[in-house]
């Protein structure tokens, strides 16, 4: 994850955890490309709430829009989330590493110890 990235992955988690914010980059990423009015058409919510979600989207640098005529016209940028997408591989490769070190340690025998000798 790239240093600007780690300072704005607060943000960048919580514009992901809207569910609809997700539906929106789910759109724009097979459309290739919309306006808020047509995303409002795929979604159960009005055209003002996927304009504010998309103003967040848009915030954390996982949209752009460009106008086209009197609409603006969304696109998704893939860079935010690929980038995320491998600090969090790092991270569980890190886990990984580890738990199996963990798991060694717990699955190593014993040291045997010698055995008590008898009385008579």
């Amino acid at each position: 994850m790239t240093t600007v990235l780690l300072g704005q992955a607060d943000e960048l988690f919580a514009a992901l955890a809207e569910p609809n914010r997700r539906l929106i980059l789910e759109r724009l990423g097979t459309h290739g490309g919309a306006t808020a009015t047509t995303l409002a058409g795929d979604l159960p919510v009005t055209r003002q709430a996927v304009t504010q979600h998309l103003a967040v989207l848009e915030s954390v640098d996982l949209v752009s829009s460009a106008k086209s005529g009197r609409e603006r016209r969304y696109t998704v940028h893939v860079e935010p989330l690929t980038a995320a997408a491998s600090w969090m591989n790092q991270v569980a490769t890190q886990w990984d590493t580890r738990l199996a070190a963990i798991k060694a340690l717990a699955e190593a025998p014993l040291p045997s110890r010698p055995t008590p000798k008898e009385k008579p």
